[in-house]
């Protein structure tokens, strides 16, 4: 990829296209591999026909050359049993960043939604999430990914995953590839869809109606669904804890706990015995391993033919997603901390000492944790209209807008009103550590009333036109171009802060970009299948994108096809991608903020036990000076398609190998040791800073968790350290590995019986965090080699029925106090479905059953502050459904 480069150049560019195309191509459509439980029909009456949408090319009637798709099915999605689309995104190993978990987000002013990441290249959106092949809007305080729960499994016809680069065709985001949710666009019936779902600790419910009409000449589809489930508390969850030690590991419990903790020089006292000893608090039982959430979706599709020769087509989506989380982050919401002095009349000097550094929290006058809350809504309406030109020809012309808004509220602690309270000379001023209720309770809400909270609108704005069709026929076959041109506005208007709830921002801030681009495509045949040695063909595709702020780039796509038989195929990709800076990350929207948490869980090795009490200050927002990632892969493939005694057996293999530099990713202090000894993190931190450090690298930003930087310097514990999280291009990522899969269906004991395995294998994964660096083997240290998913399926009349077995594999840890290594986690899930007899009440009517985590198992121990890792799980949950078609 180069940039900047002239425009003209960039018309050259897409000449060379057209030339290659004037040069030589048919259009033989490419049968992407794809899983294969087993099928479940759908019950009564209701018809559909789902318009073809391909994945990863301009071009109409062919698939991407040389392209490994990953397909998952209606019938796959029906089997799931899932009510959320990223958690159907769980069950596909080349999402690495999701598989064989429960999708949740951070939360609160972080990164508000989940992001599917193919091959986990980074910590930006590697990956690029489409809406029929369009763009949809971003959501988040300081993110703009998608979140793929907007789309309701209900309305889904399929999903397709191109897991290699796709910015020659669709631009940024697209470097680890690019995952397309599909709809249902043609629909004539009604169906009525209800599921309820109990695990342990944990409830789940769904409610979907969807209905049609199509009559020929065009269509209409509406869809409403609810769905909503409970929160799952973390004392629900034995693995959930930070009590380390029965486990060999070391001690993650807080000392800010009811009762509290003195601390007098390097003495700890129990505050309610008063004596020397710890008052330990396991915080994770007190928060939301998983948070409640309720969400509306609807869903809309309408399709018409205005003329022969022209059709008009509108898909339209809204939902309103509620999160409401126990607890927030690590620290959790009620903790309290500070320095007494003798001035405060509840003062309990244990001996002759002036002075007392206490730990406790508030959860006598809260009742707990207090609730965080996330209220997302997304919006999106894309019309077009396509004109077809004689035979071979169309223009197609796309407009597409979308809105998003966020907002947060999470309950903190005015740490500056606290540490006022805990020097107050009055009782009418002064805070009572020892017993809260005794503490003036106008002094308690000045000290509880408060909260960090954001409200963010992001806009997507956009329009698009592409003309396809055959531009000549050679020895080989049709010659398919596509020539085309987008405009693009994405923007983002912030508000911020910490402070009285209800109050004034503390931040506001409003940004947009503006892309215009330009892009063409060839399709050419080189053998025909008269050929002595099969069929061949090469697909071309190139994109200039011109930003008003970050420039312009250039990325092009090579994609090869040949086929020596019809039984099997060998295919090959080669391809440049970028990733612009999101606006959250670069841009003057965000916030540039310095946050103290009163706490330190991650220290560096060695660190003495009351280091835990120290706090934490960490610089975060945006990075105005990020530059594009930038990726480069290519990949080596076949597919397998026998006949005969092995008809029904499908098998391919696919090579891949990424090169992946400027990766926008944030300092991973989560490495805790690992973290503080690794050289090219030492810009990123500063170990017992100074106040004078301190107060130098945070001039001119915002400053919340505290009154000022001196105040953090009264008492025994200052800052343990300074911590520069904002994003960072932190160098290059270098991947590569096998993705496979096979599968075999054939009759079986009087139905049809289908069984698959595949996943993904990692050959290399290498990091360096500068380009003075040397790589890092990350398969060495944190990172499985594999992922795996297989299934049974056997159907015969109405039943219908399927295992599937998640796995990943466990893997080597470095620098992590009294572990070297980490369990591989499998999971086995069931599902049961039931067609009701074709008469009378029942007509149309589908019974379905889903047991998930069939064996009830925990993820593998890891010695952290939350206690495990390499995967996570509701538990065992059984969900009942019941679909009714009329």
């Amino acid at each position: 990829m180069k940039r900047p480069v002239q425009f003209r150049t960039h018309l050259s560019c897409g000449a060379a296209v057209v030339a290659i195309t004037l040069a030589a191509g048919s259009a033989t459509a490419q049968t992407a591999p794809a899983q294969a439980p087993a099928q479940t029909p759908a019950p009564g009456e209701a018809t559909e026909v789902g318009d073809v949408v391909v994945t990863g090319t301009s071009l109409r009637g062919v698939a991407p050359s040389g392209t490994n798709v990953v397909v998952v099915t209606r019938e796959e999605i029906v089997a799931t049993g899932v009510s959320n689309a990223n958690d159907l995104l769980a069950r596909v190993p080349q999402i690495t960043n999701q598989f064989n978990t429960v999708p949740v987000a951070v939360g609160g002013n972080g990164n508000s939604t989940v992001g599917p990441n193919i091959r986990n290249l980074g910590f930006g959106s590697s990956t690029l999430v489409l809406f029929n092949g369009e763009r949809v809007v971003g959501t988040g305080i300081t993110s703009t990914g998608v979140d793929p729960s907007v789309f309701p499994p209900q309305v889904l016809q399929g999903v397709e995953v191109v897991p290699d680069s796709g910015s020659s065709v669709y631009g940024s985001d697209a470097v680890g590839g690019v995952i397309n949710f599909i709809t249902r666009k043609r629909y004539d019936g009604l169906e009525v869809v209800a599921k309820a779902g109990l695990g342990d600790g944990y409830e789940t419910r769904e409610v979907g109606l969807l209905g049609g009409r199509d009559w020929g000449s065009g269509s209409a589809v509406l869809a409403y669904n609810y769905a909503s489930h409970s929160n799952l508390f973390g004392a629900d969850r034995d693995y959930f804890t930070a009590d380390q030690v029965p486990n060999g590991g070391t001690e993650q419990r807080t000392l800010s706990c009811t009762p509290g903790n003195i601390t007098i020089g390097a003495v700890n006292y129990r505050m309610d015995t008063r004596a020397p000893g710890f008052s330990y608090c396991d915080l994770p039982k007190s928060l939301d391993l998983y948070p409640a959430e309720e969400r509306h979706s609807f869903y809309g599709a309408f399709t018409q033919a205005l003329a022969p020769n022209v059709d008009f087509d509108v898909v339209s989506f809204y939902s309103d997603r509620k999160i409401d989380r126990i607890g927030e982050g690590l620290g959790g919401n009620i903790a309290g901390s500070g320095t007494i002095t003798a001035a405060n009349p509840y003062f309990r000097p244990i001996g002759a000492e002036a002075s007392q550094n206490v730990s406790f929290d508030y959860s006598s006058i809260t009742g707990g944790q207090r609730h965080a809350t996330v209220d997302m809504t997304a919006f999106g309406i894309i019309p077009s209209l396509t004109v077809r030109l004689g035979d071979n020809w169309q223009v197609r012309g796309v407009l597409n807008y979308g809105r998003s808004t966020t907002e947060t509220l999470s309950p903190t602690v005015n740490t500056a009103a606290q540490a006022a309270a805990l020097v107050g000379s009055t009782t009418a001023t002064a805070l009572n550590p020892y017993n809260l209720a005794a503490t003036n309770p106008a002094v308690l809400a000045n000290i509880l009333n408060y909260a960090s909270y954001g409200d963010t609108v992001q806009d997507l704005v956009s329009a698009r036109v592409v003309a396809d069709g055959v531009a000549f026929t050679n020895w080989a076959g049709d010659v398919r171009l596509a020539v085309g041109a987008e405009y693009r506005n994405n923007g983002i208007d912030t508000e911020t802060g910490e402070g009285v709830i209800g109050g004034a921002p503390t931040f506001q801030g409003k940004d947009d970009r503006t892309l215009r681009s330009v892009f063409a495509e060839t399709f050419v045949p080189l053998l025909s299948d008269a050929s002595p040695i099969g069929s061949a063909d090469i697909n071309v595709s190139i994109r200039h994108d011109d930003y008003d702020v970050i420039g312009g780039t250039t990325n092009t796509k090579v994609g090869v096809n040949w086929r020596p038989s019809d039984q099997l195929r060998f295919r090959g990709t080669w391809g440049t991608s970028f990733i612009a800076p999101g606006l959250s990350a670069s841009s003057k929207a965000a916030d540039q903020a310095i946050q103290v948490v009163p706490v330190s869980p991650y220290r560096a090795a060695g660190s003495a036990p009351f280091d835990i009490l120290r706090p934490t200050i960490i610089i975060a927002g945006s990075n105005p000076d990020l530059k594009p990632e930038e990726g480069e892969s290519y990949t080596l493939g076949a597919d397998w398609t026998p006949s005969g005694s092995l008809e029904g057996f499908k098998a391919s293999v696919t090579y891949y190998n990424i090169q992946f530099t400027n990766a926008i990713s944030i300092p991973n202090i989560l490495l805790g040791p690992a973290f503080y000894s690794n050289p090219s993190y030492a810009p990123y931190f500063t170990l017992s800073p100074t106040q004078a450090q301190v107060e130098a690298a945070v001039a001119g930003k915002r400053l919340g968790g505290a009154s000022s930087i001196a105040s953090l310097y009264g008492g025994p514990f200052p800052p343990y350290v300074l911590l520069d999280l904002r994003s960072q291009n932190l160098g290059t990522v270098n991947v590569s590995g096998l993705d496979f899969e096979a599968s075999y269906r054939h009759d079986l004991f009087g139905g049809k019986g289908s069984a698959t395995l595949g996943g993904t294998y990692n050959l290399e994964r290498e990091t360096r965090i500068t380009d003075n660096d040397p790589f890092q083997d990350r398969l060495a240290d944190s990172t499985p080699e594999y992922l795996l998913a297989a299934s049974l399926g056997w159907s015969r009349g109405p039943i219908v029925t399927s295992l599937m077995v998640q796995h990943t594999d466990g893997f080597k840890v470095v620098a992590v106090p009294n572990q070297t290594s980490v369990d591989s986690f499998t999971t086995v899930n069931a599902f049961v479905a039931y067609t009701l007899p074709d008469q009378g009440w029942s007509k149309g009517s589908q019974l379905t059953l889903n047991i998930d985590n069939v064996f009830d198992e925990d993820p593998p121990y890891f010695n952290s502050p939350t206690g495990y890792a390499n995967g996570q799980t509701l538990g065992r949950v059984f969900t009942l459904g019941i679909r009714k078609a009329f």
